[in-house]
Order: structure tokens, then sequence, then C-alpha cells
């Protein structure tokens, strides 16, 4: 295209926040600027647990409206959110509640119920997706289960970044990687799986049609677009999975690679061409969700920062709070505590005390408790980087190729302790960076879905290009 300059504005939803990107892409380099920022927290009402869409759907008009208010003229508009959580839509179109959380405790037990209905082999052999209970499947089984209302009146079904488009357009679909994350979608043949829900008593009509990252859906409404003091922006459907977009801009150079997109939740995995699904894929619990360009993620969940993030909170409301800087140091002061946890036992998916629920697994596998916070620090550590060890040597058994480099993006990235803890860990040298990786993939996405790059391999080539990255090399393992 003969355009110079392109303007693209990535909303980039996590679980505690939520941040609006300006993308600035000239010739080969692109840059970002961060505009908006604002908070996004789960809400208890009744003992059930909820997202705040509409705050969302606000948050993002303030987006909007800042960069009217900054003269930028759109070009096109993206959004990426965290996987499995979705609406329910009634028959004339309206949100029948707001979205449960995947973090609410009403689709616990729910997968062993639903195995006896359709063996977890079979499951995992139709969709080559690990068994989460919040998987979406579950939720849709909870849901089902406590006869919870909108569920029994709703006429359709919108995962969170597709729920966002529609109130932005009026325009309903199912954006490929975010369905993939659900439990529901065939890798093969990239459709919801009807048996899946036959099995339950749901009609798989309720799901919007599929459409892949990079389509162009719809534009602003005339509404939205005249409140926002914009013209009618196209809006673009990119990688939906917050983790698909941050793949997408892993600035590998061959396929050779695996990577952590680390955070809250570290998703460590390869890419792929087709899904692996076999016997010893299931058994490790591996995932395949979907990627850009028909790719495959190849993955596993670990629960990453999550850890640290609540200890920290119970320290700062107690009056202790760290800087990372001191908690590198404090992880050196205890250079002799040697408990590790598992990162992903139920007891750390969402309890009142972090603190209190590493000292009960120390306690119940017979080692040292830890007391103090750099015991804690130490602790949480040297468990991730031996869990990335354990997880990489699985990813290898399986993967079609020799991983030759391990890539870290996303917010851990600028972790340079656990990098090289994980360097030492796994013998492989550690590429760490783009932090902001999740919304440069959404703002690559929407340049590729207007034309302006060809490939994913392009839209690689010019994120290495634009942002430097830090190498660690492996060194005397002292985990």
């Amino acid at each position: 295209m003969s355009k110079n300059s392109w303007n693209f504005l990535a909303f980039d939803l996590g679980a505690t926040s939520g941040r609006s990107f300006l993308g600035v892409l000239q010739k080969d380099k692109i840059k970002i600027k961060e505009l908006t920022r604002f908070p996004n927290k789960i809400i208890r009402i009744h003992d059930k647990y909820y997202w705040d869409i509409f705050a969302l759907y606000e948050a993002i008009k303030e987006g909007l409206s800042t960069a009217a208010s900054q003269n930028i003229h759109l070009d096109s508009i993206g959004i990426d959110t965290w996987g499995v959580d979705f609406v329910y839509l009634g028959e004339d179109g309206s949100l029948l509640s707001q979205p449960r959380s995947y973090r609410d405790p009403y689709t616990n037990k729910k997968p062993e119920e639903y195995f006896k209905l359709l063996p977890k082999k079979t499951v995992y052999n139709i969709t080559g997706i690990q068994t989460m209970n919040f998987n979406s499947l579950f939720q849709l089984f909870a849901a089902k289960s406590e006869n919870f209302s909108p569920f029994n009146a709703a006429k359709g079904v919108l995962f969170l970044p597709d729920a966002l488009v529609y109130l932005l357009t009026g325009e309903r679909i199912c954006e490929y990687t975010i369905t993939s994350t659900s439990q529901l979608l065939n890798p093969r043949t990239k459709k919801i799986e009807k048996e899946l829900l036959d099995v339950i008593g749901i009609n798989s009509s309720i799901f919007q049609p599929l459409v892949m990252p990079g389509t162009i859906i719809g534009n602003l409404s005339d509404s939205i677009a005249k409140e926002c003091g914009l013209h009618q922006v196209p809006v673009i459907a990119v990688a939906g999975h917050d983790t698909a977009s941050a793949v997408a801009a892993v600035p590998a150079e061959n396929e050779n690679f695996a990577y952590i997109s680390s955070g809250t939740w570290s998703l460590m995995g390869i890419e792929v061409k087709e899904p692996i699904i076999t016997d010893e894929t299931c058994q490790l619990n591996f995932t395949n969700e979907g990627g850009v360009e028909g790719t495959t993620r190849f993955l596993k969940n670990i629960t990453g920062m999550w850890l640290l993030e609540q200890c920290r909170k119970e320290w700062e409301s107690v009056g202790q709070k760290y800087t990372y800087s001191e908690i590198t140091e404090l992880y050196n002061s205890a250079p002799d505590f040697k408990s590790v946890v598992d990162p992903n036992h139920p007891l750390f998916a969402n309890p009142e005390s972090m603190t209190c629920a590493i000292r009960v697994l120390c306690e119940q596998t017979n080692q040292m408790i830890p007391t103090r916070p750099a015991e804690f620090i130490r602790c949480i550590f040297n468990s991730l980087a031996l869990k990335y060890k354990e997880v990489l040597n699985d990813l290898q058994k399986v993967a079609p190729f020799k991983i030759e480099k391990l890539h870290v993006i996303g917010g851990g990235s600028q972790n340079s302790l656990l990098n090289q803890m994980t360097a030492d860990a796994t013998g492989i040298p550690v590429v760490a960076g783009p932090s902001e990786a999740t919304a440069i993939g959404n703002i690559m996405m929407q340049a590729k879905g207007l034309g302006v790059v060809d490939s994913l391999w392009e839209i690689r080539r010019i994120v290495g290009n634009s942002f430097e990255s830090e190498m660690f090399y492996p060194k005397i393992n002292k985990i």
C-alpha cells in the first residue's frame, strides 16, 4: 500500500487491568504508546463472581475519546482479552448478565461429572485441550447444573473480546483463537464440536460463525463514533486471545523456539502447523490452542507471577511494599532456603491468603516452611524455574523440531532474576522481550487485516527490527 504511516489502536484487557495502546507503523518499524490504563476486577454478588463488562466498555470508549482528543486518525481498532469467559445474549441481542469469572468456584468438580457423560480421553481426542475446571465447556455445564437463569434464556454466546466488539459494532462473531480456549473447538476441523454440547443438552447454534484473526468485522457504530469524536473506524478481529496475540509478536528468526508468555499466568509452549493430540500429550495435559495463520499453540498453562502478586498484596496490606529490585535482594538473602511447590496446585487457585496456602503445601510435603518474605520469594522463584524446566523437557519429547531458544514475552520478560534462573534451569538461551508483546501482536494483526503486512513472519521481522531483546545464557545451576 502507498500510505507511509498507519495508526492502530489496541485494547489489551487482562484479569486485573486493561490498557489502550497506539501503534504507529512506518515502513518496517512499529512504535507503541500507552494511551489509557484502567482497572479490571472481579465482582462478588451472592457468592457468584463476575467481570464488569460495562465498565470495560466504558473504558474502551474513554480510550477512543483519548485518541480523538489527540487528533489521531485511527486506521483500525482491535481487542484482546483472557480466554474462556463469555456472555449470554437474549433473543433481542441484549446481554443477559455480566460474564461469570473463570475464578468462580461454580465449576469445581464439574470436569469429573462431565466425564461420566463423555470420557476424558474422548474429549481430549476431539479438542486437544488440557482439562482445567474453568474451561468454557465446564462453565456451560455448571450454569446448566445450577439452573442459572441467563443460561436458560440464552439465544447466543459471545466470548469476551467478541462481546466487546459486538457492543462497538453490533456484529456477532466467534474469533478463532479465543474460541479455541473453550474446550469446545475441534482444532482439526476448526469448528465447534456439536457432540460435546449434545451430551449436556445444549444446542451448538448458540455460537456465532467462526472468523480467523485479521478479519475486518465492521465499523464503529454511528452513535459510538459520534460520542467519542471519531469517524467510523474499522474494527478488526485480531488474535482475540491475549496469548495468541503475544505469540504472534515473538521476534523469532525460525521455528525452533519455545515461548513463555509471562504474567499472572505463564503460558509455555511451541508453535506448530498441526495440533499434537496423542495419548502421551493427554497424559502430560498439554493443550492445543489456535494461533495466527491457522497455526496451533501447543502449550501448558502454568500459574505464573500470580503467587508473587498475591503475596505482595498481603505484605503491602501490613505496610511491607517491595519493588522488584528489593525482591531480587530478598531472594539473594535466603540462599539456603530450598522449599519448592507446584505452582499449579489447586491450593493456589484463589486462596484468601497466598502465604498461608504456600505454608500449608510445604507442611503437607514435609519441607521447610517459609516464614519471612525472602523465603517465600525464593520458594516461588525456584518453583517457577523448575516448573519451566519440567514443561520444556516434556515439550521437547513431542516437538517436531529441536528447541534451540526460549522466548520470554510479556511483563515477566522484565524480571531479569527469573529469566536467568530459567536459562540456568532449562540449559538453553532465554530471549527476553518485548514486554508489551500482546499489544504489539494485536496491533500487527490489525496491520495484516488491512493488508499492510503480508504474513506472520513479516510481523516477526518488523517486531525484531523495532524492539530490543535481552539475552540470558545458561550458567552454573544455582537453583
